[in-house]
């Protein structure tokens, strides 16, 4: 058995299959719709940058809270920076850093298998959905054919 690769914040690789590796959180982060958004978002802006109002609205069905996590989360994990100018109210301003523009590109290629494989996955959502009402009626008394 093979011992976890160690980590450090100098830029030594996770080991996802560690349960206490950082690796697995950042993996929920960025893996969420919302984040995926933002970074598109702001990297078709970038290198300018873009007002939270802004993103808001390039962004359909996000709260105004879900889109502040996501926007914290960004800034937090680096792949973000934010500035305000100190009007009334305050303008906020988002842009990627050089990490987060580099994040485009994996979540791009997401993005796009899932697109583009949407109907199938619909199609064997609906198949499995089918098979488990006929598995549940099988056992619940209704009729089965032989």
């Amino acid at each position: 058995m093979t011992s976890p690769v160690p980590r450090s914040p100098q830029g030594n690789r996770g080991d996802l299959f560690d349960p206490k590796c950082p690796t697995r959180g950042l993996l929920d982060r960025i893996g969420t719709k919302w984040m995926s958004m933002a970074v598109k978002v702001l990297a078709e802006a970038s290198p300018e940058e873009v007002r939270f109002a802004e993103l808001r609205r390039r962004m359909p069905g996000i709260s105004q809270k879900m889109l502040s996590a996501t926007l914290q989360g960004l800034t937090r994990d680096g792949l973000a920076g934010r500035r305000v100018e100190p009007t009334v109210p305050p303008r906020v301003y988002y842009r990627l850093t050089p990490l987060g523009l580099s994040l485009e590109e994996p979540l791009a290629m997401v993005r796009a298998w899932a697109e583009e494989h949407m109907a199938e996955i619909d199609r064997a959502n609906r198949e499995s959905d089918g098979s488990a009402a006929s598995s549940r009626s099988d056992t619940t008394g209704g009729s089965v054919e032989t």
